[in-house]
């Protein structure tokens, strides 16, 4: 029985692959889960993906392994895709400006080539 996917999540070049294989294969496949959640269900929690205030259509994809906090940034093509952009461990309580500004530039970097 095929499963109906609500929407469809796509990597931009090889940031996302970058960040997603220097991690530990655990949280690789807590990674997949969430991905696969984000396709899957209609509404998202927060907990798994949040709007980025202050920007323009950016999010982040919140994964939680262990006492460990991840990040993936990402934005929607159209109401289906969800591209994924650059990731990192969170430690502090505040998103780094530099990773903020980077998933800024490779989402216009996207946008430029996709007109």
């Amino acid at each position: 029985m095929k499963v109906h996917k609500y929407r469809k999540v796509v990597t931009y070049k090889s940031y996302f692959k970058e960040f997603f294989k220097s991690q530990l294969i655990t949280v690789q496949k807590k990674i997949i889960w969430t991905l696969e959640l984000i396709e899957d269900i209609e509404q998202i929690p927060a907990t798994y993906l949040k709007h980025l205030k202050g920007t323009d259509g950016l999010y982040e994809i919140r994964v939680n392994f262990s006492s460990n906090t991840y990040r993936i940034f990402c934005f929607f093509n159209g109401e289906q895709l969800v591209v994924l952009m650059n990731g990192f461990q969170k430690k502090t309580q505040k998103t780094p400006k530099s990773e903020l500004l980077k998933a800024l530039k490779i989402k216009q970097e996207y946008e430029q080539e996709n007109k």
